[in-house]
Formats: structure tokens, sequence, C-alpha cells
């Protein structure tokens, strides 16, 4: 009978040992070459201070056509006084935040936050004595640097609306389709509604009475014992 040797099963054995190094070699590797994934990047800073300089109720705006596009816009000069009345929304640059009003602007102006326009019509129509101070259609500006001698500076990114303009976007179509159906409603749905109404109009009529009266029986009270000196 020949003879078996056991080379070859130390042999399957160490292949089975080098498989196993080998793949957690390779293991390795794919975790070095795959690196997780970063954090999202930090919202720039002058894009958080243009949100809150443009939600701000301080700073005058009107809307204009421009390029056939509708943008709120801005004057020069009502941004830097806007900045000199309101120094605490500067904070939100941090490092930044002792900038002057040109240089945030310029800065605003670099990063497509803003953009400079100057209006279409630029001589005095007939029957006016001056320029529209908030002219109706603009057009972009050559030169892109801050100036607040008569300068238009619209704003470039959407605003985001509130969570009430959101909510009334999606009630008013079915509120209006609700007025639509009326006539087809049940009687029972049509008498409550009638019903509802009555009793709301009841409810304004008694406060604004209550309001009325309250306000002649104090002002009676008043000329009745009113004692002069």
């Amino acid at each position: 009978m020949k003879r078996i040797s056991s080379g070859g099963g130390g042999g399957g054995s160490g292949g089975a040992t080098g498989d196993k190094k080998r793949g957690k070699r390779s293991y390795g590797d794919s975790a070095t070459d795959n690196p997780p994934k970063k954090q999202a990047a930090k919202k720039d800073i002058f894009q958080i201070f243009a949100e809150k300089v443009r939600d701000h109720k301080d700073l005058e705006s009107r809307w204009a056509i421009l390029q056939e596009t509708r943008v709120e816009y801005f004057r020069g000069k009502d941004f830097v006084k806007f900045l000199r009345n309101h120094p605490e929304l500067k904070d939100v640059l941090e490092s930044d935040k002792n900038l002057e009003s040109e240089d945030i602007a310029n800065t605003l102006l670099r990063k497509n936050l803003i953009v400079r326009c100057d209006r279409v019509v630029k001589t005095v129509r007939p029957g006016k004595r001056k320029l529209s101070t908030w002219p109706a259609h603009l057009e972009i500006f050559a030169d892109q640097l801050f100036s607040d001698n008569d300068a238009f500076f619209a704003w470039t990114f959407v605003n985001r609306r509130p969570l009430w303009q959101t909510l009334l976007s999606f009630v008013w179509p079915v509120l209006t389709l609700a007025i639509c159906l009326f006539p087809v409603y049940p009687h029972q749905v049509k008498l409550l509604i009638l019903y509802f109404c009555a009793g709301l109009l009841l409810v304004i009529l008694c406060v604004l009475l209550c309001k009325f009266f309250g306000a002649d029986h104090t002002s009676f009270l008043g000329s009745t014992f009113y004692l002069p000196c």
C-alpha cells in the first residue's frame, strides 16, 4: 500500500490560513480606501446673514422686473442705514462682524447673494420732475460693486416661506372647492353650516355692541363724576 503523506493536509491548512490572512488584509485595505463620509458642510454665515436681513421688516424693499424675472430689491442707501440702526445683525458674521456696510455688501456680491441693478429708464418722463424712486424695471449693472448713490440691489436666492403660508397654500384650494360644492351638500349639512355662520355672526355683533356700549358707559360715568377743581 502506498503511504499517504501528510504534507498535502498541511499545505491545505496553510493555504486556508493564508486565505484568511489575505481576507483580513483585503478587508483592512478596503476600509482604508473608503473613509467615512464627512459631515455636511456648515452653512455659509453670509447666507444666514442675507436671509435675516431680507426677512427683517425695517429694510424697505420693492418688487421689479429684471430680465423678465420678478425680483425683490432694495436701495444701497437703505442698506447702510439699516445696518447702522441694527448692528446686532452683524453678530451672525462672527469674525467678520466688524466689517463696514460697504465691505459686507461687496462680500454678498462676490458670493452672488445679491446683484447690483440699474434702472432701465434713465431719463425723466414727460410730465414728471424727477426719476422714479422705486423703478418697476431693472437691468444688471456692469460694475458689480456696492454704492449708496442711486444704486439698487436685488436678492438672487429664493426666500423661505413661513409655515403659515405653506399651510395656507394647501388649505385655500380645499376651502374654495368646498364653497363651490355647497349646492350639492345634503340638507342637514347645509343647515349645520347655516347655523354655524349665524352663530358666528351673532358672536361678532355681541362683541361689537359690548365694546360700543361699554365705551359709552365709561365716558358717561367719567363725565358724571367729574368734579372741577
